[in-house]
């Protein structure tokens, strides 16, 4: 079994090898109580790019989200609406943009990972990424510098909500929703404040000068903080793991900076860091050779889409209908891709530049995206 593996069953003990065991049924398959389950990339970029399926319908994020954080935050919009509050926030993530809010948010921890791997001792990556990705996120929704304390703080909340959610959820109780908007509602509070300040050097000032309204920054801070965290800090100790246990980590065959991005991509490939995504049919249409109906589920498991092309592999190319389907494809492809990506670079260069070897791990449990609890590194 491969450090992997391991990582998913504990995680999802029971509906990690449900899930596998769908990925041998067919390209598509419908299971009572799931929906229509696709487990072929082709099939799922189709389904990604056609307006039948809907992200606002029963059986979607937006039912599970929308009681929580509103109708209008991406994430559960569709149509002229989406394309619209979308084309305002795109000039936030631009390339060029969150390069440099994360060149300034991680500069000095990135300064003090080094150090710390320089002076031999062992690091736990896992906690390092959680500072890290809760102080752009804290930057992100408007707080400004903020302690180690709280970033951490801010990402074990976002945690504790995303732990709501399993496979066969549909929508979120009473009880969890309530606890869920306490704590969206203090990120919302704060987004807020930075957006009435107007500071346009912050992003949430950013918005209000690029013509949204304080209830559209308000949603969009708590989207971003839904997801925006997690992906970041479970990915890295993930990369880092893979590269080690292929030989990429330390020694000759350490990967060079040239070689980063096609690592970041085939990692993500296996990790998978959306490993599950669900649409609504609004109108009847096909899914592969199954027909489907207004009010049917569709889930995508993009896990299983990904994992059919092998395991990790650097000299592996992805063929056009896998290409960074985890993010989503056509107008829902993830808009905070490029900060995600630019986080990504900025550390897994930072310890690059080490000769690495992982001395201990241990994999998370009762979490949505599977992970590390702890990873330990140090100077090889």
């Amino acid at each position: 079994m491969t450090p992997e593996t391991r990582l998913y069953l504990a995680a999802h003990p029971f509906a990690y090898p449900l899930v596998r065991l769908l990925a041998r049924m067919g390209p598509v398959v419908r299971v009572p109580g799931l929906g229509v389950v696709v487990n072929d990339a082709a099939t799922a970029r189709r389904v990604l790019m056609d307006p039948r399926f809907r992200k606002d319908g029963p059986g979607s994020p937006g039912e599970l989200w929308t009681p929580v954080l509103g109708p209008s935050v991406l994430l559960n919009m569709e149509g002229a609406g989406h394309a619209a509050l979308r084309g305002k926030l795109a000039p936030l993530f631009t390339p060029s943009s969150v390069s440099a809010l994360v060149a300034d948010v991680l500069d000095l921890p990135l300064k003090q990972l080094s150090a710390r791997l320089d002076q031999g001792e062992r690091v736990d990556l896992v906690d390092a990424m959680r500072l890290m990705a809760g102080s752009v996120i804290c930057r992100v929704i408007g707080l400004g510098e903020v302690s180690a304390e709280r970033a951490r703080a801010l990402f074990a909340d976002g945690e504790r909500v995303a732990a709501m959610v399993s496979l066969r959820t549909r929508r979120l109780s009473d009880r969890q929703v309530v606890a869920a908007r306490e704590v969206l509602d203090r990120i919302g509070d704060i987004a807020s404040a930075a957006y009435l300040a107007g500071d346009p050097s912050t992003v949430m000032g950013r918005m209000r000068s690029l013509g949204l309204s304080e209830a559209e920054a308000r949603g969009a801070a708590g989207a971003f903080f839904l997801t925006g965290t997690e992906t970041v800090a479970t990915f890295v100790p993930r990369l880092v793991a893979l590269l080690h246990d292929h030989g990429h980590l330390g020694g000759d065959r350490r990967i060079a900076d040239a070689d980063l991005d096609r690592a970041v991509e085939e990692a993500m490939r296996v990790t998978t860091p959306t490993p599950v995504m669900l649409r609504s049919v609004a109108e009847p249409a096909t899914v592969g050779t199954i027909p489907v109906r207004p009010g049917d589920r569709v889930l995508i498991a993009t896990h299983n889409c990904a994992r059919a092309h092998g395991p990790f592999d650097l000299s592996r190319p992805h063929p056009p209908e896998l290409r960074r389907l985890w993010f989503g494809a056509g107008p829902h492809f993830c808009i905070g891709y490029p900060l995600a990506l630019a986080e990504i670079r900025a550390v897994a260069a930072t310890l690059l530049q080490h000769d690495l070897r992982v001395v201990g791990r241990r994999a998370a449990r009762g979490v949505l995206i599977p992970t590390y609890a702890h990873l330990w590194v140090r100077k090889a």
